[in-house]
């Protein structure tokens, strides 16, 4: 079944073509453990491609509202950013992208 009423196969395939053009244009070294945030990022954007820029804008500050990111909270949550560059932060960057990437 490719149709049901006004859902199609076509606009999932359109919503991942959007998707891996912000993934590999916009953010280009994305890290796995952000991975999702920016897949929420691009289904708000998704979701509101028929708005105007305005009416948008408000949207997206309403969901901000009563929000607090630090930046404690932001890097606190994986330790590999907490490492200097050398031989183990790559070693556990790649793991990462290769934990990641496996179907």
């Amino acid at each position: 079944e490719y149709v049901r009423d006004e859902v199609h196969t076509n606009t999932i395939e359109n919503f991942w073509s959007v998707l891996k053009r912000m993934l590999g244009g916009t953010y280009i070294s994305v890290q796995p453990w952000h991975l999702a945030k920016y897949v929420e990022e691009e289904i708000f954007r998704y979701n509101e491609r028929e708005n105007q820029d305005a009416p948008r804008f408000v949207k997206a500050l309403k969901g901000a509202e009563g929000k607090r990111l630090t930046y404690k909270a932001l890097t606190g949550s994986n330790p590999t950013w907490r490492l200097k560059p050398g031989r183990k932060a790559i070693a556990l960057k790649l793991r990462a992208l290769k934990a990641f990437r496996k179907p």
